[in-house]
């Protein structure tokens, strides 16, 4: 049951980072990651083994390429709210010849759309509540059409107090329901230890170390929850699950006022699983890389100053 709470936890925190807009409505610290209008990235999780009861181990890489936008809705001076539309593409491509006890999931098309929402408050000059939700189809569309995949969503809401310009604390809840309705509680820490460095923690997903070179080039230090779900037709009652934690460093580089690029490097320790019948798990942890490329915001309402 634990496992299943930090996977949802992994989905629904992740609408609560890079808070997309104007400099005088948000909370953060000063040091803190740029805003992301647009990001298109590309991850790999190579070197994980598997076999079946009549076959030798086996090897596969995972892969997926993932796109969101973000677009203004609402900006006003006390609230303001943005959607996100995002798509991803995942491949489980097997790695060595021969019988291949995974070929159903080597065949799936693995696909994951929905929008994310995004709401913001000013309570007062020092406190804020931040609103976040999701709504998402995510299964195999070489076996299921996409209007027979059941809908997952996810809703997180906490409270933010900046407690002077290096210290801010968060508490708050989220609800999801991914066949069956899940709670958490959320924590949310963030502190300048220095004009340099950092801490930035968002639990359960996040933990991180951030140190800032210069205004422009950003090092993190982070472990942070990756979780994946997709319907699949008639195989583990239609479900297929990986919760994994990515611990490594990742580089920010902002290369221009409008473009960025983000770089992932580290080991992926895998959580929780659920294979098609058969299939028996003998490496699922190992290294893990992503860029990420990101345009910045163009205009006011999602635009974060320097």
């Amino acid at each position: 049951m634990g496992y299943r709470y930090l996977g949802f936890a992994a989905c629904s925190l992740t609408l609560l980072g890079h808070f997309c807009f104007s400099q005088e409505l948000q909370p953060g610290l000063s040091g803190m990651g740029p805003s992301k209008w647009i990001t298109i990235k590309h991850t790999q999780a190579p070197g994980a083994r598997y076999r079946s009861v009549n076959s030798e181990t086996q090897r596969y890489t995972q892969e997926d390429v993932y796109v969101r936008a973000w677009i203004p809705v609402i900006h006003k001076p006390k609230y303001a709210i943005v959607l996100g539309p995002h798509y991803r593409t995942e491949q489980l491509e097997i790695d060595t010849r021969g019988e291949n006890p995974m070929h159903q999931m080597s065949n799936w098309k693995l696909r994951s759309m929905g929008v994310d929402i995004k709401s913001f408050f000013r309570l007062d000059d020092s406190s804020f509540l931040i609103v976040a939700s999701q709504v998402n189809k995510s299964g195999s569309m070489a076996e299921i059409p996409l209007k027979n995949v059941p809908l997952n969503y996810s809703f997180t809401a906490v409270y933010l107090k900046k407690k002077s310009a290096d210290k801010e604390i968060g508490y708050g809840i989220m609800a999801s329901k991914n066949r069956n309705l899940s709670v958490l509680p959320v924590f949310v820490f963030n502190y300048n230890f220095s004009p340099k460095s950092g801490i930035e923690i968002s639990l359960p997903k996040k933990i991180a170390w951030r140190y800032n070179f210069s205004p422009k080039d950003i090092l993190y230090l982070k472990s942070e929850a990756i979780s994946r779900s997709y319907y699949i037709a008639e195989q583990n009652n239609g479900l297929f699950r990986k919760i994994d934690m990515d611990t490594g460093i990742m580089y920010n580089r902002q290369i221009n006022k409008i473009i960025g690029v983000e770089l992932f490097s580290g080991y992926r320790v895998n959580i929780s699983n659920t294979l098609p019948d058969g299939v028996v798990p003998i490496k699922t942890s190992g290294f893990t890389a992503s860029i990420e490329l990101y345009i910045r915001p163009l205009f006011g309402l999602l635009k974060k100053s320097k």
